[in-house]
């Protein structure tokens, strides 16, 4: 199994901490918004003496509010075209394992979220990577790319969208051309959407599940991690029209019995968050967003493009290589008793020696928090040893 670069300075963080310095987490998807309330009381006021396994598909009654809120949305499904799964993480596991065999292989864009090679590695699949960059924001490569590597092994193309690491959110047009492609070769297009509320200026998610034609097709991953700020409750849902998947994918749920059940409260419970919540979440990532990348756009030698969605970036660096310096920065530097820590953009491609001078960046800090972050990262960059121009 390959190492997660998102933890892997984990110690390096620790120590820091043990010498009294602030470490501010932009290495990490762990937003400091508050989970919503009714989802908390929820679980508080559980009534239950036993806390029972549930169903290995997930609660039904979560299964049906779940296929209500999607429906409220625009993505038309019933409780029985889902599982609920323990995370995200667990539903793109089965997914693959599904779908799958040893040796045959997935299509992916790089940079991409670095556990898809982990699930990939405990499945015994292969990931083909299609690279993306930053000059264009890291939109989605050319749709030529994707054909150059298809085989006879290929099996699906996984997207994540709107896009961790890089913030990139995949438009309707691209999706389709991506629905094409899966369409031509017989593939599953792997779509993860669990940041599908956080879209930026005006512009609108488009889930895989509308593309047309193509309902036996894709399976799509999503988590109430993100959306309500519920990462530790570790609910997310495995959905596909294709009842085949789901119900060989139900094979493996059965296997680990059950999904969370504390956390399945919690996510039925979420599903009544009133629209305020989103709105203020909303405003606050967009405030935060276009406070770093000014911030970091002004550092010289730095490049940074403006993300459309989610709540991450990659980031160029003037420096060596970002693996040295996001480690350095922990553990032999310090600005007014504080340090950052970030997650080097190597392990998001799987390509080797790409990423080398660039980070992801998690804007998931209040902007005061972030301010400070900034300036200490303006300051290292200037006393790093092994900065470039």
């Amino acid at each position: 199994m390959p190492s997660s670069p998102i933890r892997r300075l984990v110690p390096y963080a620790e120590e820091a901490k043990k010498k009294g310095r602030k470490v501010y987490h932009l290495n990490i998807g762990q937003p400091d918004i508050l989970t919503p309330e009714v989802a908390r009381e929820a679980v508080k006021n559980m009534s239950e003496k036993v806390i029972e396994y549930s169903h290995s598909a997930g609660n039904e009654s979560y299964r049906r509010k779940l296929a209500t809120f999607y429906q409220g949305i625009g993505i038309n499904v019933d409780h029985t075209e889902m599982l609920v799964t323990t995370g995200g993480s667990e539903a793109i596991t089965f997914a693959l394992m599904s779908t799958v065999n040893p040796g045959e292989e997935v299509i992916v864009p790089e940079p991409f979220y670095a556990n898809y090679n982990g699930f990939s590695v405990a499945a015994g699949v292969k990931v083909v990577p299609i690279t993306s960059d930053i000059e264009s924001g890291f939109a989605l490569p050319p749709i030529e790319d994707f054909e150059k590597v298809i085989t006879p092994l290929t099996r699906g193309i996984i997207i994540c969208n709107p896009n961790n690491p890089t913030g990139y959110l995949y438009s309707q047009e691209e999706l389709q051309m991506l629905g094409e492609i899966v369409k031509k070769h017989d593939l599953y297009l792997y779509s993860d959407e669990v940041y599908r509320e956080f879209c930026y200026d005006g512009e609108k998610h488009f889930s895989a599940m509308n593309l047309e034609g193509l309902d036996e097709h894709v399976i799509m991953f999503d988590s109430v991690s993100k959306r309500y700020s519920m990462c530790g409750v570790r609910v997310g849902s495995l959905i596909s029209k294709n009842k085949e998947v789901i119900s060989t994918a139900l094979k493996f749920a059965q296997a680990r019995l059950s999904p969370p059940s504390y956390g399945q409260v919690a996510g039925e419970a979420a599903l009544e968050t009133p629209s305020s919540y989103f709105e203020e979440v909303y405003a606050e990532y967009i405030e935060r967003r276009d406070f770093m990348v000014e911030a970091l756009n002004k550092m010289p030698g730095v490049l940074c493009p403006t993300p459309k969605g989610a709540f991450y970036t990659v980031v160029h660096l003037p420096v060596d290589d970002a693996d040295k310096f996001s480690q350095w920065i922990l553990s032999d530097f310090e600005y007014n008793k504080q340090t950052v820590m970030m997650a080097p953009a190597s392990g998001f491609y799987s390509t080797p020696g790409l990423g080398l001078q660039e980070v992801r960046i998690a804007y998931v800090l209040k902007k005061e928090d972030l301010a400070h972050a900034m300036e200490t990262l303006a300051e290292a960059l200037k006393a790093y040893p092994g900065r470039t121009n």
